[in-house]
C-alpha cells in the first residue's frame, strides 16, 4: 500500500472557504473515485492557511486509474471551478510505509 500526502496552501482568509468547499462539494465525489480515504487536516500552529490530505492506494497504477476515472467526472470539474482562486500552491508527496508502521 502506498499513501498520497496533498499539501495545500491557500490564500490568506480563505481556507474556511476551501474546507467547507471541499466538505461539501468535493470529498464524496472523491470517496466515490479513490482509495482509502484517511484524513483531512488544518494547521493551527506554525505554517498557516494549510490543508492536509492523505489517501491510500493498493500501488500507483492504482492511484493514477483512479484519479484519471474522477478527472473525467463533470462533478468533479463543477468542484474545481467552485475552489478556484482559492489555492496558492500545492505538494503531493507518496509515501511508502516501513514495515513495522501500523499503515501497511
Amino acid at each position: 500500500m502506498i499513501f498520497e500526502e496533498r499539501d495545500y496552501h491557500i490564500r490568506p482568509g480563505k481556507l474556511a472557504t476551501f474546507v467547507a468547499a471541499y466538505r461539501d462539494h468535493g470529498l464524496e465525489i472523491q470517496k466515490k473515485y479513490l482509495g482509502t480515504f484517511i484524513s483531512y487536516f488544518t494547521t493551527e500552529v506554525g505554517e498557516l492557511n494549510h490543508v492536509v490530505a492523505l489517501w491510500g492506494y493498493e500501488g500507483l497504477d492504482d492511484r493514477m486509474a483512479r484519479r484519471k476515472r474522477m478527472l473525467a467526472d463533470p462533478d468533479w470539474q463543477a468542484y474545481l471551478a467552485r475552489v478556484d482562486g482559492l489555492i496558492e500552491r500545492q505538494n503531493t508527496r507518496i509515501l511508502t510505509p516501513v514495515d513495522f508502521s501500523p499503515l501497511q
